[in-house]
């Protein structure tokens, strides 16, 4: 008898542990996908989507020029800088606020933020081109820059700059932010590959999308989850999204390229897609 429990002690153990780990998983969720073009667009991209459910982007028009534009509902507003010769919208707010960059006729960006049909510019002192990628609905946002030194991550809180950099990245290209203002940050390793950390502002935590030669994270919702860009060894590029700590891989169907950009706090997740006949849109996915 006491052998049997010998036994069976370490097996019972063994069948718990099994038991928790795969009570933690989280289920795998089913993501359902909404394709979303701007009417007579030759090729749509949505960046960012705000709480309120609005989104935030780009599409080139027919003769060629890219554009910026909010969809709100079925309101959609383009947003062009009048500054630029090319605007990109790459995040909006419940307020409506959106942050995104031009780019110059020298071919330089310059990061924006669209308010009350006003535009500002936003960049730190010294910058040499700069890109704004977050907004949350604090009116913080999150982008990149490039001074004389390389290129860095900043936040703006409207009044100060915070300039960010990963440890042991060459570069830090920045990224999204969420209401609770954690960051998700890009950077390149020294091979050049694109690796991905969160920021509480404090602490910086590697989160790469396993199986990625290279791995970018974009949005982050409030309570942590992220959704990515990657590209596998095979150079094939996918969506990605991490839901508490776990990572799913997607691809839009009916795509030869996914890329996951945007995520807000009502599950839902955007980004774009090339088409079986070669186009680029936008689109929209639940979980």
């Amino acid at each position: 008898m006491n052998t049997l429990r010998s036994w069976l002690g370490p097996i019972l153990a063994v069948i718990a542990l099994l038991s928790y780990a795969a009570a933690a998983q989280p289920p795998v969720p089913t993501l359902t996908f909404k394709t979303v073009t701007v009417p007579g667009a030759t090729s749509t991209v949505v960046y960012g989507i705000s709480n309120a459910n609005s989104l935030a982007g780009s599409y080139i028009d027919k003769a060629g020029k890219s554009h910026g534009f909010m969809l709100a509902g079925k309101t959609l507003t383009t947003i062009d800088d009048p500054n630029g010769v090319a605007t990109f919208c790459l995040a909006v707010n419940s307020s409506g606020s959106v942050a995104g960059y031009y780019t110059t006729a020298n071919f330089e960006a310059q990061a924006f933020l669209y308010q009350g049909g006003t535009f500002t510019d936003i960049a730190p002192s010294g910058s040499l081109g700069s890109q704004a990628l977050g907004i949350n609905d604090h009116g913080v946002i999150s982008g990149n820059f490039a001074d004389a030194v390389g290129v860095h991550g900043f936040s703006f809180d409207g009044t100060t700059y915070t300039t960010i950099d990963v440890p042991g990245a060459v570069y830090t290209l920045g990224g999204g932010i969420s209401n609770a203002g954690v960051l998700t940050e890009v950077w390149l390793d020294d091979e050049s590959d694109s690796e991905s950390s969160i920021y509480n502002g404090s602490q910086f935590k590697t989160v790469n999308a396993p199986g990625a030669e290279d791995s970018s994270a974009g949005g982050i919702s409030s309570v942590g989850d992220v959704v990515y860009s990657l590209e596998d060894e095979d150079d094939n590029y996918h969506g990605a999204l991490r839901i508490q700590g776990h990572y799913i891989t997607f691809d839009v169907p009916d795509s030869t390229r996914t890329f996951g950009y945007g995520i807000n706090d009502n599950h839902v997740i955007v980004g774009a897609f090339v088409s079986t006949s070669g186009v680029t849109e936008g689109y929209e996915a639940t979980y």
